[in-house]
């Protein structure tokens, strides 16, 4: 699985190159960040040196001690913050929304038709806390989308298959899932896996885990855990997200998502 990995970022970094080179033309959908990112070595004999050499429990634990020192935001501090983690890189004026990919003006943010909102990638209500500063604020979760997409998804855990659901840029939902396009399932099984190493039960808020399951309802759970980790395979960090990763830790919380950095750390700990 490692010789896969590492394939697949090798993949990822003749892309990025090919973008650099302008070889890619502009599109309505996101494409990889044209900024220079870090190797996902770059931390490890600092950042994460407390966690190098660990794997299961100790390697969890050790994770949640690095990346729980952060700066934390205000609910409302975070429509700017959006507009700067998940900026178009190929127009400045616009961000890349999450699940449809779309490419839309950082002015439309708010509630309506059109615009766009601040969604939680693991569902508020998955553990009661809310747009609390914390974890209902962690940019490493909240990312734009669609105000009617973002509807559809609703607190619906993560799986597999369903019918298309419109202008959602390939995204599927049934009753009780949501399955995101292709090109950000890595995206999201990463930032549900940061959440549940980052919210322990501590400071006032529930323990959230990954299950195996799917309609956990208000339980402080999110699944499918089998299916996360396989999308954490299947799409490996691209160049978008180590740049937004990047943004998180240098400009506002100062934290990163360990598993951005070292995707291999999900197999470790799952």
């Amino acid at each position: 699985m490692l010789a896969i990995r590492i394939r697949r970022r090798k993949a990822a970094a003749v892309a990025t190159a090919a973008v650099l080179a302008g070889l890619a033309a502009p599109s309505l959908t996101a494409s990889p960040a044209t900024a220079t990112t870090t190797t996902n070595t770059d931390y490890d004999s600092t950042y994460y040196k407390d966690a190098i050499g660990k794997t299961g429990t100790g390697l969890k634990s050790s994770l949640h001690t690095i990346i729980s020192d952060q700066t934390k935001l205000s609910y409302s501090g975070v429509w700017d913050a959006l507009k700067a983690t998940d900026e178009d890189p190929d127009n400045t004026g616009n961000v890349i929304l999450l699940y449809s990919g779309v490419s839309r003006s950082k002015s439309l943010n708010g509630g309506d038709t059109g615009d766009w909102n601040r969604e939680h990638v693991w569902a508020k209500s998955h553990g009661g806390f809310g747009t609390a500063t914390g974890p209902g604020t962690d940019l490493h979760h909240l990312r734009p989308s669609d105000v009617r997409v973002n509807s559809v998804r609703g607190n619906k855990d993560f799986d597999d298959g369903g019918s298309a659901v419109s202008e959602g840029g390939g995204s599927l939902t049934d009753s009780d899932s949501f399955e995101p396009r292709d090109a950000v399932k890595g995206d999201v099984a990463r930032m549900i896996f940061y959440m549940a190493v980052r919210y322990e039960g501590g400071d006032g808020f529930a323990d959230l885990e990954v299950n195996g399951q799917v309609d956990n309802g208000s339980n402080p759970y999110i699944g499918k855990l089998s299916v996360l980790k396989a999308w954490n395979d299947e799409d490996p960090p691209d160049a978008f997200e180590e740049h937004r990763n990047q943004v998180i830790y240098d400009d506002y919380q100062h934290n990163r998502n360990p598993f951005v950095d070292h995707p291999e750390w999900v197999e470790s700990i799952w």
